[in-house]
C-alpha cells in the first residue's frame, strides 16, 4: 500500500468556514462600528480644505485688421504638444509665483508662512530639536514651498488648454490665486513681446540707414554703365542693335522669297515657251489684261471659222483669211509672254541685290548686337544688385513701420487667454465626510471577515477529510483469511471481499504466483489479484506510470457511474498525453457531457461505413481530450460490424497514447474484443453493493485480476468546466 500525507487526505469544509461569519458577527460588527466611528470623528474634526481652477487657452490672438501685411495665421506656427508643456512650466515658475504672493500679501497668512502665527506645541518641539526650525528658511522660500504643495498646473490631454488649480484653506484664496497667476502670466508673455519689438526697432533702424545708402550706390553703378557703354534702349525693353537686328532679318527673309517666287515663275513661263506648251496654266500670263484680249478675239476667230465651214471648204479665201489672223494672234500671245517673263526675271535680279545688301547690313549688326550683349549682361548683374538691395530696403522699411506703430500704440496681443476663471467654491473637497465614513465601516467589515476566515483556517475547524480518504482500499489475498470488520467499514465491502474469495484456484494460480508467510515460510496458496484504490486520482496516476494504451471502463449502474472514464481521461489529458474517450454505451452517457449533444456522427458511423474517423473525432468542450460518441447510425447495422472494433481500436492506440473506452454495464465477454496489450480494466462504482461485488467477481474470474475499481464521487459534474482549464467555447 502507499502512504501519503494528511494533507493530502483533507479538504477545506466551506459550509464551516463561512458559517464562522455568523458565529462571530457581533465581533466583525462592534469592530466595523468602531472603525466607523473613529473615521467620522475624524473627518468631522478635519480643516476643510477647497479648491479651485482657472483655465487658460494658448490661441492666436492677432486680429485680422492689425496682422503685418502679407501675413496671415497660417504664417505664425501654434504651439505643439511640447510648446504647451513648456508654458505649463512658465505658469508656475518662481518669478510668477513671487509676484504673487508679493501682491496678495501671502507671507502675513499663518497657512503659507508657519512663523506668522506657530502654535506653542510646534515651538517647543523646534526647542526640543524635534522639529526643523522653520525661520532658517528665508520667508519667500517658505511661501513659495507652500504655494507650490497647494499649485497643481498642468495641461488638459490633446489640447492646448492649461489649468491652474490651487487648493487652500479659504475659500477666497482658491479664486484670488489661480486668477492673479493668470494675470501675471498673461503680463508677462505681454512684456516680452514688448520687449522683443522694442529690440526689432532698435536692430532695424541703423539697418535702413545702412541699406539705404547701399541702394544709392547700386543704382549709380547702373546708370554710369549704361552711359558709358552707349546700350541705347529700343522698344520693349531691348537694345537699340538688337531690335535693329530683328528688323533687318525679317525683311531679308522677305526679299529672299520674294526673289524665289519670281524665279520660279520665270522659269515655268520659260518652259512653256520652250516645249509649245499651253500658256493658260501660268498666273502670270493669265493675268495680263492683253493676253486676254488676245485669248477673246482668238475664241471669236474659231467660232466663225467653225461657223463658216458648214458651207465652205478649208480653201475658200475667207477661210484661209480668218485661220492668217488666228495664226497672227498665236504669235502676239507668246511675244506677249516673253514680255512677262523679261519682268519676272528682271525682278528676280532686283530682289537677288537686295538681298545682297541686306545680308550686309545684318552681318554688320551682328557684330554690334553681339557687343551690346557682353555689356549687357554686365548692366542686368548691377541692375539685379540694385532691384535686390532696393527691394530689402523695402521690406524692411515695411517691418520698421508696423514695429514702430505697435510700440507707439502698445498692442502687442498675447498668444493666450482666460476663458475660464475661478469661481469661490461653496463645498470643501476634503473632508467627504459621507463617502470616508462609508468607505471605513465597508472596509472594515471586509478586513474583519477576512480575518475572521483566516483564523478558522489556521485553527483547523474548517478542514475535513478528502473524498477519496472515506474510501477504503480494497485487496484480496490468495487463500481466505480472518476478516475484523470494522465499524467504519460498510457491510457491502465485506460482502465483496467475501465474494473474491470463492475465486477458483486455476485462474487466481495465473494470476500471482503463491505466497509464503512472512513468519513460518509456510505456504499459504496462491495469491489473491488486487482490486486497486477507489480514487480518481490514483486511476490517473496508475495509468500515466504504468503506460497504459487502453483504459476499459466497465459501469454496472448505468449512466451515472459513466462519470468516471471522462474524468479519467480529462486528468490524463491535462497531464500532457494525447487521450481520446470511446462510447459505446448506448445512451451516450459518457460523450453527451463532453460535446453538450448527442447528435454528432460517432462509433456506430464509422462501423456501419457512413464515416471516417476524420469524421467522427470530436474535441472535447472543457478540456484537450477527443471524443468518438456514439453515433446516429443504426445500431442492428453496426453491431453486424463489430468485428472490426479490435482494428478500429489498433488504430486509435497507434494515433493516441491512451484511449479510454467506457463500456457501459458490459461484462467480461463485451470487452473481450477491446482488449489488447497495455490495457487496464476499471469497474465504475458510485455505492459499492452485490451488484457491483458480482460484476468485480466475474471479471476476476473472466481473466482480469488486476480490476481497479475506480468512483466518480466528490468530482466535479463532467458536464461543466473545470477552473483553471480550457472553458466552453
Amino acid at each position: 500500500m502507499s502512504v501519503q500525507s494528511a494533507a493530502a487526505d483533507v479538504d477545506v469544509d466551506l459550509r464551516q468556514l463561512f458559517a464562522s461569519l455568523a458565529r462571530n458577527w457581533l465581533r466583525i460588527l462592534v469592530v466595523a462600528l468602531v472603525a466607523t466611528g473613529l473615521a467620522f470623528a475624524l473627518t468631522w474634526l478635519a480643516t476643510p480644505h477647497y479648491r479651485a481652477e482657472t483655465r487658460l487657452l494658448i490661441e492666436t490672438r492677432e486680429s485680422v485688421y492689425t496682422r503685418p501685411d502679407g501675413t496671415n495665421d497660417n504664417d505664425k506656427p501654434i504651439l505643439d504638444e511640447e510648446g504647451v508643456t513648456s508654458q505649463v512650466e512658465v505658469i508656475s515658475s518662481t518669478d510668477i509665483l513671487k509676484q504673487v504672493a508679493q501682491k496678495l500679501n501671502l507671507s502675513r497668512l499663518p497657512e503659507f508662512d508657519e512663523t506668522a502665527d506657530m502654535p506653542t506645541l510646534s515651538r517647543l518641539l523646534v526647542i526640543a530639536g524635534l522639529k526643523t526650525d522653520p525661520n532658517e528658511l528665508p520667508p519667500e522660500e517658505r511661501v513659495l514651498t507652500k504655494m507650490r504643495e497647494k499649485l497643481n498646473v498642468y495641461r488638459v490631454e490633446k489640447s492646448r488648454v492649461i489649468v491652474i488649480e490651487f487648493s487652500s484653506e479659504n475659500p477666497r484664496l482658491t479664486t484670488e490665486i489661480p486668477n492673479a497667476i493668470a494675470d501675471a502670466y498673461i503680463s508677462v508673455q505681454g512684456n516680452a513681446n514688448i520687449e522683443s519689438n522694442s529690440a526689432a526697432t532698435d536692430w532695424l533702424a541703423p539697418e535702413i540707414a545702412d541699406l539705404s545708402k547701399r541702394v544709392k550706390d547700386a543704382e549709380a553703378k547702373v546708370a554710369s554703365y549704361r552711359a558709358q557703354s552707349d546700350l541705347l534702349m529700343g522698344g520693349n525693353n531691348s537694345v537699340l542693335a538688337t531690335q535693329q537686328l530683328s528688323e533687318l532679318s525679317s525683311e531679308l527673309s522677305r526679299v529672299r522669297a520674294n526673289r524665289a517666287s519670281a524665279e520660279a515663275t520665270a522659269d515655268s513661263v520659260r518652259r512653256a515657251l520652250q516645249n509649245g506648251g499651253s500658256l493658260d496654266a501660268v498666273p502670270e500670263v493669265l493675268s495680263s489684261e492683253l493676253i486676254q484680249r488676245l485669248r477673246e478675239r482668238q475664241v471669236e476667230l474659231k467660232t466663225d471659222i467653225a461657223d463658216l465651214s458648214t458651207s465652205l471648204l478649208d480653201n475658200h479665201p475667207r477661210i484661209r483669211a480668218l485661220r492668217s489672223q488666228l495664226a497672227d494672234l498665236d504669235r502676239q500671245i507668246r511675244n506677249e509672254a516673253e514680255k512677262i517673263m523679261k519682268g519676272l526675271m528682271t525682278q528676280a535680279q532686283t530682289a537677288q541685290a537686295r538681298e545682297n545688301q541686306l545680308v550686309a547690313d545684318v552681318n554688320t549688326l551682328k557684330a554690334a548686337s553681339a557687343r551690346a550683349g557682353d555689356q549687357q549682361v554686365e548692366l542686368d548683374a548691377l541692375q539685379r544688385e540694385a532691384t535686390a538691395q532696393r527691394q530689402l530696403l523695402e521690406s524692411y522699411l515695411t517691418r520698421y513701420r508696423e514695429a514702430s506703430s505697435r510700440k507707439d500704440s502698445n498692442y502687442l496681443p498675447v498668444d493666450a487667454r482666460v476663458f475660464s476663471r475661478a469661481v469661490a467654491p461653496s463645498e470643501p473637497y476634503f473632508p467627504k465626510i459621507l463617502p470616508i465614513t462609508g468607505a471605513a465601516f465597508v472596509g472594515s467589515l471586509l478586513v474583519m471577515a477576512i480575518v475572521t476566515l483566516l483564523q478558522e483556517l489556521f485553527s483547523g475547524r474548517a478542514m475535513r477529510p478528502a473524498a477519496g480518504a472515506r474510501i477504503e482500499r480494497i485487496e484480496q489475498v490468495a487463500m481466505p483469511v480472518a476478516h475484523e470488520p470494522s465499524n467504519h467499514e460498510p457491510a457491502d465491502i465485506e460482502d465483496l471481499e467475501d465474494r473474491a474469495t470463492e475465486i477458483p484456484a486455476e485462474p487466481q494460480a495465473a494470476a500471482a504466483p503463491p505466497a509464503t508467510a512472512p513468519a513460518t515460510g509456510e505456504d499459504v496458496g496462491p495469491a489473491r489479484p488486487t482490486l486497486g484504490e477507489v480514487e480518481i486520482d490514483r486511476a490517473v496516476e496508475k495509468l500515466i506510470t504504468t503506460g497504459a494504451a487502453r483504459a476499459i471502463f466497465v459501469s454496472p449502474e448505468g449512466d451515472e457511474a459513466a462519470a468516471s472514464s471522462v474524468l479519467v481521461a480529462r486528468e490524463v489529458s491535462d497531464a500532457g498525453l494525447r487521450v481520446l474517450l470511446l462510447d459505446l454505451t448506448a445512451s451516450g452517457a459518457a460523450s453527451r457531457p463532453m460535446l453538450d449533444s448527442g447528435l454528432f456522427p460517432g462509433i456506430t458511423n464509422l462501423l456501419a461505413s457512413e464515416a471516417q474517423f476524420s469524421d467522427v473525432i470530436h474535441p472535447d468542450l472543457y478540456s484537450d481530450c477527443h471524443v468518438i460518441p456514439v453515433g446516429t447510425a443504426d445500431p442492428v447495422r453496426a453491431m453486424r460490424a463489430a468485428d472490426r472494433l479490435p482494428i478500429i481500436m489498433q488504430s486509435l492506440t497507434t494515433a493516441y497514447d491512451l484511449v479510454v473506452v467506457e463500456c457501459g454495464p458490459a461484462d467480461a465477454q463485451g470487452i473481450g474484443r477491446l482488449v489488447g496489450e497495455g490495457t487496464e480494466v476499471f469497474l465504475s462504482l458510485l455505492e459499492p453493493d452485490d451488484e457491483i461485488a458480482q460484476a468485480a467477481v466475474e471479471l476476476i474470474e473472466s481473466g482480469y485480476p488486476d480490476l481497479t475499481l475506480v468512483t466518480p464521487v466528490g468530482c466535479q459534474t463532467p458536464g461543466t468546466p473545470v477552473p483553471g482549464r480550457r472553458s466552453a467555447a
